[in-house]
């Protein structure tokens, strides 16, 4: 399979320049030929993160992918398009809180491009249960995100935070600055290069597995958590 990334680049700038549905309608066959290409990329992606996570092939390929088109119901931006592909590999779907694997790929100079990981948007009974979790299983939590490579990799967090420690935690936990963040998310930020390159595919899959023990840790906290609550 050719890599028409350099081509998905290049239809996204114009496409940035040119957000209207009338500039889309004239183009979609070209739109169709790249999201094809992106979406075996895809496929290729998912088999080779599947080696060290078999359960993210439970989604079907067609499952994993956004559209294009943007919500503009809420939004002050009417414009109609997304300027960027983007795909959340993960077992249980795009909508939902569970930890996963987001991938987005943009234009440099119009949209953000990266390899994102961790749980977003949590319910709130969810991410008490989370923060319980941290908070009872400290040392365990500290190893994985003080473990080198995650630190390289996916510095920092990501995400929306509170201003003060949530109530019922002491402001001086030693994780304090943590337990107020309301997503758990981790984030490794590259340009157009890193998608341009043969091995992004392999490359890819080796950076996202790194995030595989902070997420197996967020899974199997809420479903500890979950258990404790049914007795």
């Amino acid at each position: 399979m050719k890599n028409k990334n350099k081509q998905i680049f290049e239809f996204l700038g114009r496409l940035a320049v040119n957000n209207n549905r009338d500039w889309f309608k004239e183009h979609k066959g070209e739109f169709d030929e790249l999201r094809q290409n992106w979406m075996e990329q895809l496929d290729l992606l998912r088999s080779k993160m599947s080696v060290w996570d078999p359960d993210l092939l439970r989604q079907p390929l067609a499952d994993l992918p956004y559209r294009i088109y943007r919500d503009t119901r809420f939004s002050p931006d009417k414009t109609p398009y997304k300027t960027y592909f983007a795909a959340v590999l993960s077992p249980w779907g795009r909508k939902s809180y569970r930890p996963c694997y987001y991938l987005q790929m943009g234009a440099s100079l119009f949209a953000k491009s990266g390899l994102f990981g961790g749980m977003y948007c949590p319910p709130a009974d969810v991410l008490k249960k989370v923060r319980a979790a941290i908070v009872d299983n400290i040392e365990e939590f500290e190893e994985i995100v003080n473990q080198p490579q995650l630190k390289k990799l996916f510095p920092g967090w990501f995400g929306d935070a509170l201003k003060t420690v949530p109530k019922g935690y002491d402001r001086n936990h030693p994780l304090a600055y943590i337990l107020k963040q309301k997503d758990f998310g981790k984030a490794h930020i590259v340009d157009d290069s890193f998608f341009l390159d043969d091995n992004w595919i392999e490359r890819a899959s080796e950076i996202f597995s790194v995030l595989k023990p902070l997420n197996d840790f967020f899974n199997y906290s809420i479903d500890e958590e979950e258990q404790r609550t049914d007795f």
